[in-house]
This record gives structure tokens, sequence and C-alpha cells, in this order.
């Protein structure tokens, strides 16, 4: 019986214009993501590809230690998502790199502190005053068209058939109250997902014709992993629409309803409680991280002055060796205290707005194509590691010469064998899956308690109905 009605609400649906603007938009919305995506992504590859290429060369270069030591592994790229035509992340504000060979300051006498991490900030381009336009995406396709859509189909669900009496004819036949409920339930599904799957085969197809796109296994996996969580989302929306409509006797109120509540949580709610929350706790400035760092700089310089004095002894060469590593260690520790209340500030947004099923399906999204914060946070996460592989390097390949004074930071005191190119550790920038879902954890999982709540809610209200 639930396929009965699921069949006369499908064919109630493609019998009606709001089906054939459903399918004309997602098609029109799907090409226009692959043609942009198309005309974008090899160009970022390659740009990526010439720097990448370039910082490899110059660390390649390099065969005496303490050069390597001093100078760093140079800029760390950040690989381009083949996916991200599902979800652009706002990748354009996050930074491409890590600059790995950032150093302050400098002496007179060749003295040098070694390099820091430095993290830097993509800005938008201050001369373009042109207005932001929502990158067309599969999060805005599915967070903002196919959630309206799936209003749309459902607003006069049970209002409307109260309205024509059908409802009550319906009933008088013994027919289960829950069996009608998922029965419409089930065909307005069906009804939205015949245009968005021919809306993304569409989509899939014009970027697999593209020879400068490879999709490999994992990626496939990754689109599979989108697409549930998509379906999950329309659910929400499914349910939502059942049961205002259950909850109203005139479908125009319905629709009034519908139209407000999605306002409110798809288009109000991720953007401007994001901002007002993102202002409560902002990290320091970088004026006030530059005062630190040379704050700091300053009492360790004059330590290192105290204790060695101005005369070239043994003494002084072992307290540069001291004071270097521990400039460096400290003034690390400073750059990644102001990046972790950075990351902190973001990550306090983007809990409040939870509240809101669209962010809470962004974030999901932007996890599993390997765009966006947590993506960014995955690469700096490899950055770091990077980072201690080349430092334990340095130190292990001075330790492993008998004739070294292991002195790290100084140029007579490190060892003086040349060392092979092929030797220093390369950058890898990779993406774990499972990472991604540990990530996405909280996400699916609010997103998936939603939709109970909605369909119980739904399910209670249609059981209250009079007809």
């Amino acid at each position: 019986m639930i396929w009965h009605i699921a069949k006369r609400e499908l064919y109630d649906n493609l019998n009606n214009l709001r089906f054939v603007l459903a399918i004309m938009l997602l098609i029109g919305l799907m090409i226009t993501n692959a043609i942009v995506y198309l005309r974008e992504h090899p160009t970022r590859v390659q740009q990526y590809r010439s720097s990448a290429t370039e910082s490899l060369e110059v660390l390649k270069a390099r065969t005496d230690l303490y050069d390597i030591a001093l100078n760093g592994p140079g800029d760390l790229y950040k690989q381009p998502a083949s996916l991200r035509f599902c979800a652009d992340g706002g990748e354009s504000f996050l930074s491409e790199f890590v600059d790995g060979g950032y150093w302050m300051w400098g002496y007179g006498d060749g003295f040098r502190d070694f390099w820091l991490l430095n993290y830097p900030t993509s800005n938008p381009n201050l001369l373009n005053i042109r207005p932001d336009v929502t990158k067309v995406d599969w999060v805005f396709i599915f967070g903002y068209v196919l959630s309206l859509l799936a209003l749309l189909f459902t607003f006069d669900s049970v209002s409307g058939e109260r309205e024509r009496g059908t409802l009550r004819l319906m009933l008088a036949n013994s027919i289960p109250r829950h069996t009608v409920l998922f029965g419409k339930f089930l065909g307005a599904l069906i009804s939205l997902c015949i245009p968005t799957v021919i809306a993304i085969l569409i989509n899939l197809l014009v970027i697999s014709t593209s020879s400068a796109v490879h999709l490999n296994n994992e990626a496939w996996k990754r689109l599979g992993v989108i697409i549930a969580v998509a379906l999950v989302y329309i659910f929400l929306f499914l349910a939502l629409g059942l049961l205002v409509s259950a909850r109203v006797r005139r479908s125009s109120v319905s629709l009034v309803i519908l139209l407000l509540t999605w306002v409110i949580f798809v288009v109000f709610v991720p953007g401007t409680v994001a901002s007002i929350t993102s202002g409560l706790s902002s990290p320091i400035s970088s004026d006030e991280l530059r005062k630190r760092q040379n704050q700091l700089h300053n009492e360790i310089l004059e330590a290192y002055i105290d204790r060695t004095g101005g005369d070239e002894t043994p003494e002084r060469t072992l307290g540069r060796s001291e004071y270097i590593m521990k400039q460096m260690e400290q003034q690390e520790r400073l750059r990644r205290e102001h990046l972790d209340q950075q990351i902190t500030q973001v990550q306090q947004a983007r809990a409040v707005t939870r509240v809101s099923p669209a962010a809470i399906l962004q974030h999901s999204l932007e996890a599993f194509a390997g765009t966006g914060f947590a993506r960014h946070l995955q690469f700096l996460e490899n950055v770091q590691r990077y980072a201690r592989e080349y430092r334990e390097f340095v130190e292990n390949t001075d330790r492993s010469d008998p004739e070294s004074l292991h002195l790290i930071g100084v140029p007579e005191g490190m060892s003086k064998k040349p060392v092979s190119p092929e030797a220093i550790p390369k950058f890898e920038d990779t993406l774990s899956l499972g990472k991604d879902f540990n990530t996405a954890a909280i996400d699916l999982l609010l997103l998936t308690l939603f939709v109970i709540v909605l369909l119980s809610a739904a399910y209670l209200a249609f059981v209250r109905v009079e007809v």
C-alpha cells in the first residue's frame, strides 16, 4: 500500500510544473558548475605543480648540512582538491602554502637565526569591490536549491489533500496513517531524486570529458559519501515539509511557514550567527604577535650575551648553538599559539552554526571533498609533521658524523660532509578518508538526529490530523 500511495504522489508531481522547473534548474546549475570547474582546475593544478617543483629544486640544490639546517625546506604547498566542484570551501580565503624558510633576525658577523614555520593568511583582492557571488558548487545546489525544492514538493502533501477532501476518502478505507505518511514521503523523495540524479550524471559526464581531470578510486568513494550525505539532507527537508503540512489546514499557510523557516535556518543563520560568534573571541593581532616575538627575541639574546660575553671562545660557540635552538623553539611555539587561537575562533563559530542544517551539510561536504577549513587543518598537520621530520634529519645526519662537534646552528660546529639531495625528506600533502570521517562525525550524527526528530514529529502530527 505504501508503494501505491508513493506512485500516486509521484504521478502527481511528474504532471506538475514544479517538476519541470526542478529538472531544468538542477541541470542548468550542474552544467554551470562543471564548466566553471573545468576552466579553473587545470590552471590551479599547473600553478601548484610549478610552485612545488620550483621549491623542490631549490631544496635539491643544497648539499651543505648547515645550509640545509639554516634555510629550511622552503615553501610547502597545499595540493589542490580534485573534488573542489563539490565544495569550494572558501579556498580563496585560505592560504595555499606555508613558508618553511621564514626567518626574522640576522647579525653582522654572519650569525643568523634558523628558519621557522610561517603561516601566511590569504586575503581577498582589496581592489575588487564587486559583491562576492556564491559559488555554484554542490554545497550551494544541495544546501540551497535542493532544500527549497524539497519544501515545494511537500508543502501541500497533507494540507492540499485536506483542502480537496481527498484525505478523508483515503483514510476512510482503513489505511493506516503511517502508511499514508511514508508513502507520501517516498513519493516526494523519488520525485526529487529523478532530476537530481540526472543532473549529477550530466555534471560528472561533462567533467569526465576533460583530460586534465583525473578522479581516482578514492575520489569516487568520496563522491559516493557526498551523495549519501546529501540524500540524508533531503530527508530532513522532506520531513520538515510533511510536518508543517500536517499541522496547518491551508497549503498557502504551509508554504509561508516553510519559506520563512528556510530563510532563517538556511540563509540567515550560517552567515550571521558565525560572524557574531567569531567577533566574541578574536586572536591577538599581527602587530601584537610581532611585539611579543621581538620581546622574546631580545630576552633570549640578552641572556646569551650575558653568558658568553664578547670574546670568541668555545663557550660562546656552545652558547650560540643553545641560543639558536632555544630561539627557534620559543618563537615557533609563540607562532603556533597564535595559529591555535585563530583555529579556535573558527571552530567556535562553526560549532554555533550547527543549529543550521545547511551549515552541517557544508561542513560535511567540505570534509569529504578535501576542501575548506577541515582540509586546511590536515594540511597544517602535514606541514608540522614534515617540519619535525626535516629537523630530525638534520640532527641525525650531524650525529652520524664522528668528526662533527654536534653544535646545531653553528657552521663550525656541524658536519662538513656533503649531503645527498635524495636523502633530504620531501614534503607530501596527503588526505585521509578515515580522518575526514572523524572530522565529520558530529555533523553526520546531528544531521541524522534532525531527520529522526522531524520524521517522528511529522508522524505524531499526522496521527492527530482531523479530517
